[in-house]
């Protein structure tokens, strides 16, 4: 069968907000462009009151981010360029030579290469606790086991894998490492803001997250969480200008100037500063509940069309994210007939997490189709996604 090419501009149906969420709330676009037109200035380089603007700026972003993650404090929370940039920032501060870590094959290449990395630099002993490929949850007894087998400097897991989207059983494992002593880190690219939950409940020491996806905020954003005392334990893995203590030759000690050397990206703080007013107008849970009923009534379809695998649990948590694949087609193709016949943009491929998909057995498909709905997606999209799935089903 041939389909036909569309008009790439009129009526897109946007489903890839795992790789970044879009469109923003309107008021995201206008805090950008306000900054840009009426602000302008650098955070923390100049006394007048512009940089006085800039200042209240930055902090009431990383107050508004604190409640999302119910952090001790703002000052827990510090800026980064993306999810890769913090996971760097955390991997590099806190391993040291001959450390041993215990992570996941559920791991994205942002995890995955600067550990391998570091393992050359540091001979780090590096343990992958394996997943089910059924349920998508990675099996937290094996995990807590190698936990208690030896001394561990890190436990290190991806809260929700961005190819399944299935939220992982973070309680149990941080029980086990504050229990044997280990330093808990999670990458919560797909998590926070997507699903509610607590640092301080959960007992998480380290956090890095993407400014750009459920958080609703800008590309070039990031944020860490370090736990209260635990900057100490941190080298910064960059070191410059903070507008601060400019006198001395020596990085600053404390959160969050320590992590943040360098001029913010202050344009994109003020979007990041919005999207996450708007969140917490709009509630965490309620913005994961309207997500939820819409990847399920997705998944659900899809599950019933022959030909057609969907990943992950049916019956776990999941953050928004339906991946597939349809016997006889490679997922690269399937999402060129997504995007260019019925303007539906998804992803797909590996998603740099070429682990979870030799445990999938889907290499040889070229990975897994990837849609993922988002706040402002609607029933008649992820509906319209369905149809689209079901005719070129039906065509092979």
């Amino acid at each position: 069968m041939v389909w036909l090419m569309s008009d790439p501009c009129t009526g897109a149906i946007y489903l890839d907000n795992a790789a970044t969420s879009f469109p923003k709330p309107e008021c995201v676009y206008s805090a950008v462009d306000t900054y840009m037109r009426q602000m302008g200035v650098a955070f923390g380089r100049g006394s007048h009151t512009g940089t006085s603007d800039a200042a209240r700026l930055v902090a009431q972003c990383r107050q508004r981010l604190a409640r999302i993650l119910d952090a001790e404090s703002g000052d827990r929370v510090a800026f980064t360029f993306n999810c890769t940039d913090g996971l760097n920032l955390l991997l590099r501060g806190v391993l040291r030579t001959g450390d041993r870590v215990v992570t996941t094959t559920l791991e994205h290449n942002s995890v995955l290469r600067p550990l391998q990395q570091l393992k050359s630099e540091l001979q780090l002993d590096v343990v992958h606790v394996d997943f089910d490929a059924d349920s998508g949850l990675v099996n937290a007894e094996v995990f807590a086991r190698e936990l208690r087998s030896q001394h561990t400097r890190l436990a290190l897991l991806n809260h929700a894998s961005n190819v399944t989207g299935v939220v992982q059983p973070v309680r149990v494992i941080s029980a086990a490492a504050h229990e044997t002593g280990t330093l808990l880190m999670l990458d919560t690219a797909q998590t926070v803001g997507h699903i509610p939950f607590s640092v301080r409940d959960l007992n998480i020491d380290l956090l890095a997250s993407a400014g750009h996806k459920g958080l609703l905020g800008p590309l070039g954003t990031g944020i860490v969480y370090i736990r209260n005392g635990l900057e100490d334990e941190l080298l910064p893995a960059r070191c410059g200008g903070t507008g601060t203590d400019s006198e001395s030759l020596v990085q600053p000690a404390v959160m969050p100037t320590r992590f943040e050397s360098g001029n913010l990206n202050m344009p994109g703080l003020a979007g990041l500063n919005a999207a996450a007013e708007w969140i917490l107008q709009q509630s965490v849970d309620g913005l994961h509940s309207r997500i939820s009923q819409l990847s399920t009534r997705l998944s659900d379809s899809l599950r019933g069309i022959p030909g057609v695998t969907v990943f992950g649990g049916a019956d776990v948590q999941n953050v928004g994210i339906v991946s597939f694949t349809l016997d006889g087609m490679d997922s690269q193709d399937v999402a060129a007939v997504l995007d260019q016949s019925f303007q539906i943009r998804c992803r797909a491929g590996l998603h740099c997490a070429p682990l979870v998909h030799r445990r999938l057995g889907t290499i040889s498909a070229g990975g897994t189709v990837r849609l993922s709905p988002g706040p402002l997606t609607n029933q008649a999209d992820v509906d319209t996604a369905t149809e689209a799935v079901t005719q070129l089903a039906a065509s092979l």
